[in-house]
């Protein structure tokens, strides 16, 4: 029986602060006090009977009890998320919301043809489609603000409660502008590296891991004048405008190089290779809209893929 002290702004209060990893932040979004949600804290922990949270230098982070809980407490909000949107949709007769985190590397090369396809079903369903980077695209599926987030895999740390399905892999490439001195092959590429100005993902992003081995790996411990950055909009830009080199997904220039606008440089890229395909929670019961979404997101992929 679930015990009657359990509030509803204990889970939310709870979720929040476990999202920003600091009570401030999770206050100014829940727009109360900061002694209003650490009191909301201390009395779940009295119920619970466990601390959820502890320090970690200056911030804080979920116990082992916390993780444990997080995952059902985020699944509650998500369940009842899902049904007052049950209501209001039969009340409106609008279709039940598709909320899909969609990373860079999918934005532009998969997502396009499949919402055409998606589209052409006519399910009346209401699409919101976010991006961004991979560790905030899976808190928000965790918690139950997205419904299915498509992309890279995940580090195994990350995917705990989560579903993979792999649609294809892609691998890392080395961008430049047409016209780039280091497409002449007369300079070898990793030795000039340092020479420009490098366009690097970040430290939360899914790729940064495999770029800094594939880097070391050919001798290139650090690179002392980089950008790092997750917004494919700037780096397109810069790279087109400048002989900067960028180091990013094949999904997110693909276009770009099908166009003649940029160009890879002549290194082997094959050991960077990873999966790409769609997350979920593992609790999910995926709608109906969500199913014939996920579909077409399938047929994209596999009509994408054929072409390369």
């Amino acid at each position: 029986m679930i015990d009657a002290r359990v509030k509803f702004r204990h889970l939310q209060t709870f979720v929040e602060v476990a999202r920003q990893k600091s009570v401030v932040k999770a206050a100014e979004l829940l727009h109360v006090t900061q002694p209003a949600v650490t009191k909301t804290i201390r009395e779940l922990e009295e119920v619970l009977g466990v601390a959820v949270f502890e320090r970690e230098g200056r911030g804080i982070r979920l116990t082992r009890y916390g993780e444990v809980f997080l995952r059902h407490a985020g699944a509650a909000l998500t369940a009842l998320r899902q049904g007052l949107d049950s209501v209001s949709q039969e009340r409106s007769g609008d279709g039940p919301p598709v909320r899909i985190g969609a990373l860079p590397t999918v934005s532009t090369r998969i997502m396009p043809r499949a919402m055409t396809l998606f589209l052409k079903e006519e399910t009346g369903a209401r699409i919101k489609i976010v991006t961004g980077e991979n560790a905030v695209l899976l808190e928000q599926l965790r918690v139950g603000d997205l419904d299915l987030v498509v992309g890279r895999l995940a580090a195994p740390d990350r995917m705990t409660g989560f579903s993979f399905e792999h649609l294809y892999s892609e691998q890392v490439v080395f961008a430049v502008r047409a016209g780039h001195p280091l497409l002449s092959g007369r300079q070898s590429v990793f030795a000039h590296l340092s020479d420009y100005p490098v366009l690097m993902p970040t430290r939360a992003s899914i790729i940064r891991p495999f770029v800094e081995r594939f880097l070391i790996a050919n001798g290139i411990p650090g690179l002392p004048n980089h950008v790092e950055t997750v917004s494919d909009s700037f780096g397109r830009a810069f790279v087109r405008s400048s002989d900067a080199i960028w180091i990013i997904s094949t999904g997110v220039v693909a276009t770009d190089i099908e166009d003649g606008l940029l160009a890879t440089l002549p290194i082997d890229t094959s050991e960077t290779r990873g999966p790409v395909g769609l997350t979920m929670r593992t609790d999910a019961i995926p709608s109906l809209p969500l199913s014939i979404l996920m579909q077409t997101i399938r047929e994209a992929a596999g009509a994408t893929m054929a072409k390369t």
